[in-house]
């Protein structure tokens, strides 16, 4: 009898869980699982966007070393909200071909190439007003132009032979602004900058990357 008692209380001491204490244990685990998401949440929008400025970037500088070292005309054309076109253009006499696409690009889908209210009228090395996404052929009164080619001497040029200066934004629409990028390029030289929106002093500013 001695030895039973012993065996039930062994028993008593040593149960599991109940259902009620596993629920408050998960329910735990998922609200400590939710804050931790909702704090990263910002740090996940911000990398896109560092995503996009790279790819950008990379795809812009990768094509102007080609155009120079092979000798070659690209066009890069920049359509929102988030591709961008390669195209290789052949010359010929008296008439070139057609230009062959023969890469795409797609940015993070919550990126685009966009711009947000805030943003300086004083664009980075005053290419616009930061009003217009994509702004290329500045100063040849066209203006708002989505493309950019780059010739054999590194410069930037547009289809008529005009230098081609310009600027475009990459932003997340929904997030903060101050996650923003902007990359324009100098048509004489070929000469590529990527920019960052930051508040300085209570006012906007684009600060070089």
């Amino acid at each position: 009898m001695k030895l039973r008692n012993n065996l039930r209380k062994a028993l008593r001491n040593t149960r599991g869980f109940s259902l009620l204490e596993l629920l408050i244990v998960i329910a735990i685990g998922l609200t400590m699982a939710g804050v931790t998401f909702m704090a990263l949440m910002p740090l996940f929008k911000e990398n896109h966007v560092d995503q996009a400025y790279d790819m950008t970037l990379g795809v812009i500088r990768n094509y102007r070393n080609q155009s120079i070292t092979q000798s070659k005309r690209y066009i890069l054309t920049f359509t929102a909200p988030r591709t961008i076109t390669v195209q290789y253009w052949g010359v010929a006499v008296p008439v070139s071909p057609a230009p062959v696409t023969i890469a795409t690009y797609t940015l993070p889908q919550d990126i685009s190439f966009a711009v947000q209210a805030g943003f300086p009228a004083t664009a980075p090395d005053t290419f616009g007003t930061g009003v217009t996404a994509i702004d290329f052929d500045q100063g040849m009164g066209l203006g708002s132009q989505d493309y950019i080619m780059f010739m054999p001497d590194g410069s930037s040029q547009d289809t008529l032979g005009n230098y081609n200066s310009g600027i475009l934004y990459l932003t997340n629409p929904n997030a903060n602004m101050y996650s923003s990028r902007a990359v324009d390029v100098w048509g004489t030289t070929g000469r590529i900058r990527g920019w960052r929106l930051y508040n300085q002093g209570g006012s906007n500013k684009w600060v070089q990357q």
